[in-house]
């Protein structure tokens, strides 16, 4: 019996280990956030192409890489040092993230100006009604148009987080609440006044979006590659980026 007892119990703790070496680095990983700070969520973990390292990634946060015990990460982009230069991993994974991410966003949420004759490309523009280098970018969407690119407009009304003391936020609301969209938001970057409007909208949800996509300023573009311009650029150079890519 005591002998019986003895292989039961070595053969519980052999299961017990077992069970303990059966997590995964991406379980542990989740485990080990947990513990540490119950109050941040992951978006996603997953093996990066450095072996022993995962790329995780906070959610409504930045990307970090832990190693696969679960016991530290660090911050910052992931370089590869290839021929002829050094490959950015992290903003390679950012961009498949955003090009994935804004793909799933309705047409009919945005404000939309089509290219003219055949669509070439398209780019996502998260802009404020009353951000100067806005409404420079907003003169030459025509241009864009008859370059076969495409514009689809969020709202990012860079006042929002301050609520009732908002001013931009209200307008861009009216103008996605209006009746003819692109010609409110057209008044609005040219400084005139339309209708005040409310309706259920988009606006903070895409406001959030920016966030989530790296936006920390206006205007911002997103290619559908998933590449993001940060701030202005000239037309002819836009479209290029948007067609040819960098």
């Amino acid at each position: 019996m005591i002998q019986f007892l003895l292989r039961a119990g070595i053969l519980g703790a052999a299961l017990l280990a077992l069970s303990v070496q059966a997590a995964t680095p991406t379980e542990t990983i989740r485990q080990a956030f947990g513990k540490s700070r119950p109050d941040i969520q992951l978006e996603s973990v997953k093996a990066s192409d450095v072996q022993g390292l995962y790329e995780v990634r906070l959610k409504d946060g930045p990307t970090v890489y832990a190693t696969e015990d679960g016991k530290f990460f660090i911050t910052g982009d992931l370089y590869q040092l290839a021929p002829g230069g050094f490959v950015n991993i992290a903003e390679r994974e950012r961009e498949e993230f955003r090009k994935q991410r804004m793909a799933r966003v309705s047409n009919d949420e945005m404000i939309v100006f089509p290219a003219e004759g055949k669509t070439k490309s398209a780019i996502y523009v998260f802009t404020d009604v009353d951000c100067g280098y806005c409404r420079k970018l907003h003169n030459e969407v025509p241009e864009l148009n008859k370059l076969g690119v495409e514009v689809r407009y969020l709202a990012y009304p860079r006042d929002l987080p301050r609520g009732d003391q908002s001013r931009t936020t209200p307008k861009m609301v009216s103008a996605w609440c209006a009746k003819d969209r692109q010609d409110a938001l057209t008044k609005l970057k040219n400084n005139q006044s339309i209708p005040t409007a409310t309706c259920d909208n988009p606006v903070t949800d895409q406001y959030m979006l920016g966030g989530e996509m790296g936006v920390t300023g206006t205007p911002a573009i997103i290619t559908t590659r998933g590449e993001l311009v940060p701030g202005y650029m000239p037309a002819g150079d836009l479209a290029r980026v948007a067609i040819e890519g960098k």
